[in-house]
Formats: structure tokens, sequence, C-alpha cells
């Protein structure tokens, strides 16, 4: 007689989600429209799971279903294999829409503009992996990455990323630049939040990374926030306006370092403001991003 004990059969893929989305939605119904497969079916398919495992895993009442204590377990058990199969769904969705060697990267401008060009030239040049990228606000990006518009977006910040995956890959300081005639650059004491929430300022516009920073850190001190002078849509046109003599503006750190080298803006000291953030690649899928350029392109950026 062999000295391992009977063998117990593991249940396929399709039976251990149902099994998660049970306990998830507490109803066998939901679980079932979730898989695209009606009440009896779902039914049938978990006392074949039951009968399988020679285990009770659903607790079934007129008020609802949820999963028994080893059930519970089973659920637990199998979360890392139910992922690990996703990723390699993606994985070969993308082999079949013949997209292996392209990703469509959305990020938001100080991201696309300081960081993204050396991680494509390098994924080009490591996985010769070809990358579009389009440049656009935080709110834009995870639009297109909800929309399946852009395999992977990175954005500014906190924002509304509920049902993403996300990974954060960086972050920086927003500091407070003026023109060197401007009368907030010949301060030597820092401007509270409420100073700095009584004047209009030259801004990014609504939807961006940037504004929402800096806005929540003056709301966060009691103080609330003056309609900007000027809302614009790059650092660029920031930087320029504030230059020209335009009213001061929160931008990133990153964006103003050369001219704040070169004297054509000054940094205006602060206090009391939270002013950092972070940088977070997101995507639809698992937490585990799948196999292929979309993860090579977030190691790239780790290394970076």
């Amino acid at each position: 007689m062999s000295g391992y004990g009977a063998l117990v059969a593991l249940p396929d893929l399709p039976s251990l989600r149902l099994l998660a989305d049970v306990a998830r939605l507490g109803s066998i119904g939901a679980a079932g429209r979730e898989a695209g497969i009606s009440q009896q079916s779902a039914s049938e398919r978990l006392r074949s799971m039951e009968m399988l495992t020679g285990l009770t895993l659903v607790q079934r009442t007129t008020s609802g279903s949820s999963v028994t204590p080893a059930g519970r377990l089973l659920v637990e058990w199998s979360a890392e294999l139910l992922e690990r199969a996703d990723a390699v769904e993606a994985a070969l969705r993308t082999l079949r829409e013949e997209r292996s060697r392209e990703l469509h990267v959305h990020a938001s401008m100080t991201v696309a503009e300081h960081l993204l060009p050396r991680w494509l030239v390098r994924l080009r040049l490591e996985r010769a992996i070809v990358a579009s990228l389009r440049a656009a606000n935080s709110e834009a990006v995870v639009a297109a990455v909800r929309s399946g518009e852009a395999d992977i977006g990175f954005v500014e910040g906190a924002g509304d990323l509920a049902g993403l995956a996300t990974r954060v890959v960086g972050g920086d300081e927003l500091v407070l630049i003026a023109s060197p005639a401007d009368t907030w650059a010949r301060r030597r004491r820092p401007l509270d939040a409420a100073q700095i929430g009584a004047r209009a300022l030259t801004s990014r516009e609504q939807g961006s990374g940037t504004r929402r920073v800096w806005e929540e850190a003056l709301r966060a001190s009691g103080v609330p926030v003056a309609e900007p002078n000027s809302a614009l849509t790059t650092s660029a046109a920031v930087l320029a306006t504030v230059a020209a003599g335009g009213p001061p503006a929160f931008v990133s750190g990153r964006a103003a370092a050369r001219d704040l080298e070169s004297g054509a803006l000054v940094q205006v000291p602060t206090t009391g403001l939270a002013l950092s953030r972070s940088f977070t690649a997101v995507w639809v899928g698992s937490r585990r991003p799948p196999a292929g350029p979309l993860r090579d392109l977030l190691a790239i950026a780790a290394r970076d």
C-alpha cells in the first residue's frame, strides 16, 4: 500500500474563480452573472467542486450564500494561482493581437517630459520593444487606461484609481516659482498657506496632477483656493508665463530646475504645505503586471 494518502483533484480555474466571486459578492447568482453563466449552472459547478474536494465550500441560505471556513481557505490559497493565470491570459491575448512588441503609453506632463523618454529608449535598446507615448493631464491618462486606449499610464499624485492596478515608480516635490521682478521673489521669510491662497496664481488646467497637489495642500491648511489668473495645459507654458512676468506658480522641481539654475526664475520659500507627490503607474488587471512589454517597462522604471 502506498505511503501517500488519497489524492484530491484540483478544481479547474473557472471553478476557483467562481468560488472567489461567491465569497466577494455573497451570492451564487451574482457570481454566476460575473462568470457569464446561469445561477443553476453556477450551483452545479460549485457542487461538482465540493464532490471533487470532499469539502463543503458554500453555505446556501434563502438570504444569500457565503463560503464556509474551508471554502474561505481555498479562496485564499487559490488567489495567487488565479492572479498568475490572469497574467498568462493577458500575455496570450497580447500575442494574439500581435502587439507583443508594441506598447501604448499615456503619461502626465512631468513624467512624460522628464522620466519616460529615457525609460522608452532603454525599452527599445534592451527589449526591442516599440512604444508610443502620449502626454496628457492625470485625469485624461486614467480615462485612457480605463477605456483600453492606453496599455499603461503614469500619473502624478493621488486621484481616483479605483479598480486599477497601481505601482509607485518615483516622485518629486512642487516648488513655488516667480519672476525675478515679482515681489515674492525678494522675500526672505517663507510664505504660509494663507498668503499664497489669497493670490491668483498661474496654474495648470483642471485635471492636472500638479494643480491637484497644491490646491489640496492649501485646503488641508484650511485655506480657500483663489481662481487661477490663468490655466495652462503644459508645464512649459506655465514656466514661460511666469518668466514673462505672470503671477507665480507651483511646478515640479524637475521642470523648473534649468530655469532656476539660470536665474530666469526664482524659487519662493514656503512653509506648512505638503507638496511632495508620487508618480504612479496604472493599468487594468491584477496587481502583478502581465508578462511582456508592460512588465518590462515597469522593471526599467524601478531601476531608475
